[in-house]
């Protein structure tokens, strides 16, 4: 469950020689190095059929790993890898890499429960350098790999390669990775995939700045054929390097009166270059590869090369999920779940209702307006609405900033991409106790994505947090209710909402007089207390019909909110002495049920109480229902706990005394 190692019982499929006759050869990138350059082009194009044939039942990341199908195979031809390594930052491009280490035969089990991860991972293959999941980590995890290197004094020097792409080097990390690098003795070589895309449309100065930069294709041919001249005839060595760099760099910008900003980092650049170019680049990565010191490599791609749909729409096909090889055409889910709203629509819609009546409203995102619904605000009110590009802890601070102001921002971030805020919730919003509200959207378990993206802590590390109020609807009343109040003028201090991945139960009212602190009773019963917390709620209730068929009762309270807690509900159920379940889609550790155990024995009680939760490990990828089954909060979990608790009957010494506690 834990991780993402592959199990070893998956079924390895032979690939059809026929159909791919280069592609079935390749075991590792050895026998990739064995296929003359004038065919590697032929690869390309049976990499991009065997993408679109397997993405087009078995759903994936595809335009990005489209578009860097020549980028991997030059990659693997010039370096050897796996002990020259190669850092991908995210991963979204990454499929053709898998292919060409070993796990084309298993590429069918892609996202799947057991099967290879959709992102990099060491656990997988020994090719999978470092772990991808998150933007703009590859620089600084590059740079570690080099300098470590360096230090062990290997021989043959390992070359290490950050993949970066032009979305995601806009992130703080990433330029924090840069400066460092162009200040620390390593070989690094950075490779940036410009394809004028992140998932949604990129924003931001650095992607006009990229889309235009100066450098021009006449100059690039011009310098780098001089310079390979002047390398060969010995004028040109690396004592000598920096002095004609730091010249050469003075003299362009002397001509164009603008400066290339990573040359301004004292960082060799090359390009930018046709990233599709497979003989270019390969040419280019082989003159480049033994240089010292910190180099990029910048290459134009185009995502979702080769399949015309994703070329016209790469936001829309970045993940398109089951569609036609043939036409294109898109596989529209008919699931009994497609009949309800998106929890993220609710909120959008929501949102653009009360902005529309309060001019205070403000929203802002981090790269993902239209995964998080944000884009329905960018439609209504562009004025008012802020895609900071992917720069989570800007995004807060900005919010805070805004909201010091008199604004009431509010911030739509993935639960899992939150965590890279949390200084800046702390420092930023908390201690001031600002009017901003977190939309945390994938909350709890997210599915085939896995482990980097399960949104398994927020509820935990949000709860340390002081003047932090943290709700969590279980449908779509509820959410659009909690919105409603958190712009109230009676509203104080930061607020969290949130709500998991997939639809909703909607009914399309609104509580107006939802109460902060304040859960629900959904049943009563004598035998066992349930308190659910968020999006269990559907498992839980039918959990309870099932029980009742066995005449065990059960009173279900729906809690709603983390921090605070309804202390009135709490009180009573531990005044009845029955025994407690507590369920949540989040870590036991520290999360809901925490709470609950600490708020009994703080309060002198020693109740029974089971809880159920996500496991103290790392949850792999899978479907939802697969996974809440592994880690124990499926329907059947619930059920079995309550029984257990049943079993166990109600407590005989409720409460001990002033004395006992003492």
């Amino acid at each position: 469950m834990t991780g993402q190692k592959v199990l070893s019982d998956i079924t390895s499929r032979t690939l059809d020689a026929g159909e791919y006759p280069l592609l079935s050869k390749i075991k590792d990138p050895s026998d990739l190095r064995d296929i003359p350059i004038e065919q590697l082009e032929e690869l390309c194009a049976e990499i991009r059929k065997f993408l679109i044939e397997q993405l087009s039942s078995n759903p994936g990341h595809f335009a990005s790993s489209m578009g860097a199908v020549e980028l991997t195979v030059a990659l693997h031809y010039v370096f050897n890898t796996p002990y020259d390594r190669i850092v991908w930052d995210v991963g979204h491009q990454a499929y053709s890499h898998k292919l060409l280490t070993g796990r084309s035969g298993k590429f069918h089990t892609n996202r799947k429960l057991g099967g290879i991860s959709g992102f990099p991972s060491p656990t997988e293959s020994e090719y999978d350098s470092f772990t991808a999941g998150h933007a703009s980590n590859s620089i600084s995890a590059a740079l570690g790999m080099s300098v470590a290197s360096a230090l062990k004094k290997e021989s043959p020097d390992r070359n290490i390669v950050a993949v970066i792409g032009d979305a995601s080097i806009s992130g703080g990390l990433a330029f924090e990775g840069l400066n460092n690098a162009a200040n620390t003795n390593s070989n690094l070589l950075i490779i940036l995939n410009d394809n004028d895309m992140s998932i949604d449309r990129n924003v931001g100065s650095l992607n006009g700045y990229l889309a235009h930069l100066t450098t021009t294709k006449a100059y690039n041919n011009a310098r780098y054929n001089v310079y390979k001249l002047l390398r060969k005839a010995h004028v040109v060595n690396e004592k000598s390097k920096g002095r004609i760099l730091r010249f050469n760099n003075s003299l362009k910008s002397l001509i164009t009166r603008e400066q290339n900003i990573f040359e301004g980092l004292n960082i060799r650049y090359f390009g930018p270059f046709d990233g599709h170019d497979l003989p270019r680049i390969i040419r280019i990565l082989q003159d480049i590869k033994d240089l010292k010191g910190p180099r990029i490599l910048h290459l134009r791609t185009v995502k979702g090369k080769g399949f015309q749909a994703a070329e016209d729409d790469p936001a829309v096909w970045h993940a398109p999920g089951k569609f036609n090889p043939d036409n294109g055409e898109r596989v529209r889910s008919h699931s009994k779940d497609s009949d309800h709203p998106k929890f993220q629509d609710v909120m959008g819609k929501t949102l653009v209702s009360l902005a529309s009546k309060n001019d205070k409203i403000v929203a802002i995102t981090a790269a993902m307006p239209s995964g998080t619904s944000i884009n329905l605000m960018q439609e209504a009110f562009p004025k008012r609405t802020f895609d900071v590009g992917i720069s989570e802890g800007h995004a807060v601070t900005f919010a805070a900033g805004l909201a010091k102001d008199g604004m009431l921002p509010y911030v739509a971030i993935y639960s899992s991409f939150l965590q890279r805020a949390y200084d800046n919730i702390i420092h930023d919003i908390a201690i001031l106790n600002l009017p901003v509200t977190l939309c945390i959207d994938r909350a709890g378990l997210v599915g085939e994505d896995g482990v980097t993206h399960h949104g398994a802590f927020d509820l935990a590390y949000l709860r340390a947090v002081p003047n932090m109020q943290i709700a969590a609807p279980a449908d779509g009343e509820t959410l659009r209710s909690l919105l409603y109040a958190s712009q109230l003028p009676d509203r104080e201090g930061p607020w969290a909402i949130r709500y998991p991945r997939g639809t909703c139960y909607d009914n399309g009212k609104m509580i107006e007089n939802i109460k902060v602190g304040t859960g629900k009773q959904l049943s009563e019963g004598t035998d066992v207390t349930l308190l659910t917390i968020g999006a269990v709620l559907d498992d839980s209730i039918q959990a309870v019909k099932e029980l009742e068929k066995e005449n065990i009762s059960i009173a279900h309270y729906d809690m709603i909110w983390l921090k605070p807690l309804d202390e009135q509900i709490l009180l009573q159920c531990a005044e009845s002495g029955r025994p407690i379940v507590t369920v949540e889609d989040g870590s036991l550790e520290g999360g809901f049920g925490s709470e609950v155990l600490e708020w009994l024995n703080d309060n002198g009680y020693s109740i029974p109480t089971i809880r159920l939760g996500l496991p103290d490990s790392f949850v792999s990828h899978g479907s939802v229902s697969q996974l809440k089954g592994l880690c124990g909060i499926d329907r059947q979990s619930i059920v079995e706990a309550i029984r257990r608790a049943a079993k166990g009957g109600r407590t005989r010494t409720v409460k001990s005394t002033k004395e006992e506690q003492k």
